[in-house]
């Protein structure tokens, strides 16, 4: 086929990837895997710009991402210095001093039409009533520093209701998905991008600084928060959001690894944001997330500095940014993935989602050479909604508390929410209903245990739950709770576990 033909052929000949870090090398794993040698990949990175390399937790998604790229989950953990992660802990949210868990899995069980909520709601101010936590294996192994991976024989066990991801080295990580890529064919470019050249509503060509010229008929970018393409040659707009997050920088530093490293991150309130503690094999990873407005860069690195679990293994490191997305995550012929689409910030763990879900969108709906411009609005509509609830949930963090400790924390409880998390909060005060709306991330577990852990308190109950007398609910909610704890007690530690299956390297 001629060079003419070849570039007027209705189909994808070559893609190319503009970034690498996390998004870059995600995609470009991914692509290789599933197109197999069909389409040509490029990936344009340079080791002279940083990526943000902080995104070191994750939520269960992931495991399904790996498999999509037949990684052994056992070689992963080694390859990144990976652990295990059952869920979030939550220390000062509610109210200064309190505690709550955010775990992967489920809630008890449903009983017939009845969900499990509804008959915790029933029984919740009964004597001897238990916390939510009581129901939920995977907070019962984080409490006692316990893990194995949910068992897949039929059944209907605690032992099958086990949710987990991973905390793990992002670079490492990228480094793994580059070294399957490569290996599939894509190919990688050293260099800076110079110039991107338009030809009407495409981009034609991105030209680097030492005159090379990369042609593609397809453009990702990944180019963190400069969004070189998306934002820069194709004009999407940055929707702000920081007046409803107002978090605006991190400090972030790693130190020294904890001996039995808990198999869950945890997340600390501060007077003006938080704190993270991701526990690896080789390291613990440690950022303070907080507002500019009610607190300096030097002050927090102080703070960081002083609530380390260890002992500080470099210089910590100011990352600054603003809560948003872009309008559009694709337009003409050129996707956005991860920062250069949007930046929430880390406390559920969502950034790396968020690639993965524009990913596989992107697979779903992979254009011909001139992209179906209903399909493209078809990803944008998907992917602004998926975007907006993770936003609504991560607001209702910040908003559901009780703090008025600092100026910080009074400015966010008063601020005005989203019309959609306001309807979900006065539904669940009225009801005690949690609904999951399609396929959103957070399942009804997770709206739960922030909406509970935060003190949102239900005074209506569902009329579903009347329909077992009071007796029958607090047995059932009785033999759920002991199932679940002896289950939990019976897992290996969380570090015999990775010490017997996929110890890293020292």
């Amino acid at each position: 086929m001629s060079p003419a033909a070849d570039h007027d052929a209705p189909h994808l000949r070559r893609i190319a990837i503009v970034g690498g870090g996390t998004a870059g090398w995600m995609a470009a794993a991914a692509l290789s895997r599933v197109l197999n040698g069909s389409v040509a990949i490029a990936l344009v990175e340079s080791d002279a710009i940083g990526t943000v390399g902080v995104g070191e937790a994750t939520i269960p998604p992931i495991r399904a991402f790996n498999a999509l790229l037949g990684i052994d989950e056992d070689a992963f953990i080694r390859a990144t210095g990976g652990t295990f992660k059952l869920g979030i802990e939550f220390a000062g949210w509610g109210d200064v001093g309190e505690r709550y868990f955010h775990p992967f899995g489920v809630y008890g069980v449903d009983v017939g039409a009845v969900p499990f909520e509804a008959l915790w709601h029933r029984l919740r101010a009964e004597p001897g009533a238990r916390p939510l936590a009581a129901y939920s294996i995977c907070a019962a192994a984080a409490a006692t520093g316990r893990f194995q991976r949910p068992r897949t024989d039929p059944g209907n066990t605690p032992l099958h209701q086990i949710g987990h991801a991973f905390h793990f080295d992002a670079a490492r990580y990228a480094a793994y998905l580059r070294r399957l890529a490569q290996a599939a064919g894509v190919v990688r470019h050293e260099g800076r991008i110079a110039t991107v050249e338009r030809g009407g509503d495409r981009i034609d060509a991105v030209l680097l600084d030492d005159g090379r010229r990369i042609e593609a008929d397809f453009f990702i970018d990944c180019s963190g928060f400069a969004s070189l393409l998306l934002g820069g040659a194709m004009g999407s707009a940055f929707l702000d959001w920081s007046h409803w997050l107002p978090n605006d920088r991190a400090v972030a530093v790693p130190s020294t690894a904890i001996p039995a490293p808990p198999p869950y991150t945890r997340a600390t309130a501060h007077g003006a944001g938080w704190q993270w503690r991701i526990p690896l094999q080789h390291r613990t990873g440690n950022g303070v997330v907080f507002a500019s407005a009610h607190l300096d860069e030097d002050a927090a690195t102080d703070l960081l500095l002083a609530n380390l679990d260890g002992t500080p293994l470099g210089d910590p490191r100011v990352l600054r940014f603003k809560a948003g997305r872009r309008a559009e995550s694709w337009v003409g012929n050129c996707v956005a993935l991860g920062l250069s689409a949007g930046f929430l910030e880390p406390l559920e763990s969502t950034s790396i989602h968020l690639i993965q879900a524009g990913i596989a969108r992107l697979l779903e709906m992979l254009p011909a050479r001139d992209p179906d411009p209903a399909m493209v609005r078809r990803y944008n509509r998907l992917m602004g909604e998926e975007f907006d609830r993770i936003r609504d949930f991560i607001i209702l963090h910040f908003h559901a508390t009780r703090r008025d400790d600092t100026p910080y924390w009074r400015d966010l409880r008063t601020t005005a929410i989203p019309d959609s998390l306001a309807g979900r909060i006065a539904e669940y005060r009225a009801t005690g209903r949690v609904y999951r709306d399609g396929d959103e991330l957070f399942t009804r577990t997770s709206w739960l245990a922030v909406l509970e852990g935060q003190g949102v308190r239900a005074t209506g109950v569902d009329p579903l739950a009347m329909t077992l007398s009071l007796d029958e609910a607090r047995a059932r909610l009785d033999r759920i709770a002991q199932v679940t704890q002896a289950a939990a007690d019976r897992m290996p530690t969380h570090a015999d576990f990775i010490a017997a299956h996929c110890q890293a390297a020292s």
